[in-house]
């Protein structure tokens, strides 16, 4: 019986499908959580398994009051604000210390719990459990791959950086030197992006040559240098690399 006019009525049949869902929700982001507490990341056990059940609990709300009332909020309206809600919060977890980025991993896996939460609240609990585990595979099995590439030295042809050429040179020389060394440059395909140039002692300039390409040949490069720095007048002839943001 009803006792107040303005509640629905009691369903269990309802009930023990959000339960359900619930329940799933819980255990798949715990299962995520505990990999994440083991490896002692700042997103473990509980905040993992909170966002899992929370996600499930806003559309899992979405899905009776549609089935109750209609209209809207619709559940997908609700799925789209749970995954802003949850970029925020990753957002919180990234953070940036000069040039290292940390905690991206961390926001991604709650993103993912996010997801698990939501597929559960929806009813959808194969996806649920699927979405799961490839977040754990992501998270296991994907780690000694990368773990392998990072060892790796990095090929110059192959990384993407700001490459600078340097040439310090005779202030008489210098005309005629910044010239060849666009020659040269050029020649080997790598143009000129922009150049400044700068004293360098009492009787030198430096020339800083920013190249356009975002990956080179080493040995290439090195080849250049060495013809530039045969030029008359040149003293040094160098090159460096700066990754990327």
């Amino acid at each position: 019986m009803n006792l107040d006019p303005h509640l629905p009525p009691f369903d269990a049949g309802a009930t023990l499908s959000s339960l359900i869902s619930l329940g799933t929700a819980f255990l798949l982001g715990s299962l995520i959580g505990f990999e994440r507490q083991v490896r002692q990341r700042t997103a473990g056990l509980r905040t993992n398994t909170l966002v899992a059940v929370g996600a499930a609990v806003f559309v899992d709300l979405a899905v009776r009051f549609h089935a109750l009332h209609g209209g809207t909020p619709t559940p997908l309206q609700v799925v789209a604000y749970v995954i802003s809600g949850i970029g925020f919060l990753g957002a919180g977890a990234i953070m940036k210390e000069g040039a290292q980025v940390s905690g991206l991993n961390t926001a991604a896996t709650l993103w993912g719990s996010a997801a698990v939460g939501a597929c559960a609240g929806a009813k959808l609990l194969p996806e649920a459990a699927m979405a799961a585990l490839f977040v754990l595979t992501a998270n296991t099995v994907l780690r000694p791959v990368v773990n392998r590439i990072n060892r790796r030295p990095v090929q110059e042809e192959f990384s993407e950086a700001t490459y600078v050429v340097r040439v310090v040179c005779r202030r008489a020389a210098q005309i005629g030197v910044l010239q060849r060394t666009t020659d040269l440059l050029e020649a080997a395909h790598y143009p000129i992006r922009s150049i400044e140039q700068q004293p360098f002692g009492s009787e030198e300039i430096e020339l800083e040559a920013v190249l356009y390409a975002t990956a080179v040949d080493a040995d290439e490069l090195d080849a250049v240098m060495t013809a530039i720095s045969r030029l008359p007048g040149v003293t040094q002839a160098f090159w460096n690399a700066s990754a990327e943001e």
